[in-house]
């Protein structure tokens, strides 16, 4: 089962919106974001979960128009800022099937969430992620052998500013 850590891409201000949606530089990050997954299927969640507020429920409904899926997209509770991240994490551990999900949400829940994940147990966030990055993770196979929560390990992790195709320095000639 592939997990998707999504965290929401750029917002704008509290000053320009209280709603906070996405900025113009978010929905880029999002549209680049699903087109590198539409082209190499690495993105197949069959659902999405995602936080009330709406930067995340953007980045969401972006990433579904993007990749021309079928997704479902579901709001969960448990997903804000700081909602206790062990919550979702026995949710996540409860399912039992195949089912691909990704989680857009916000840091540093899901900073908080992937260590939980990842270690069997909460502990000190080992990651940060940047907006609009994504972790993919997937079941270890094992458990905590003193939680006995299951344990996932990281497939990969990817930031908006990687697909972003930078001029290449010309190498000189030896």
């Amino acid at each position: 089962m592939p997990l998707y850590l999504v965290r929401h891409a750029d917002a704008v201000s509290e000053q320009e919106s209280q709603a906070r949606p996405l900025s113009d530089r978010g929905r880029h990050q999002v549209r680049a974001l699903a087109a590198f997954f539409r082209g190499n299927g690495q993105f197949t969640p069959a659902y999405i979960w995602h936080s009330p507020l709406s930067r995340a429920r953007e980045t969401a409904e972006l990433l579904l128009i993007g990749l021309a899926s079928e997704t479902a997209l579901v709001e969960t509770p448990g997903l804000l800022p700081e909602d206790d991240p062990q919550e979702i994490a026995n949710r996540l551990n409860a399912i039992t099937s195949a089912v691909n999900v990704a989680i857009v949400g916000h840091e540093p829940h899901l900073s908080a969430l992937a260590t939980s994940l990842i270690r069997g147990k909460p502990a000190a966030a080992v990651l940060d992620f940047k907006k609009g990055a994504v972790l993919a993770l997937e079941r270890a196979g094992n458990a905590h052998k003193k939680t006995g929560q299951p344990l996932w390990r990281a497939r990969w992790h990817i930031t908006p500013e990687l697909l972003v195709a930078k001029p290449t320095p010309a190498v000189p000639d030896l």
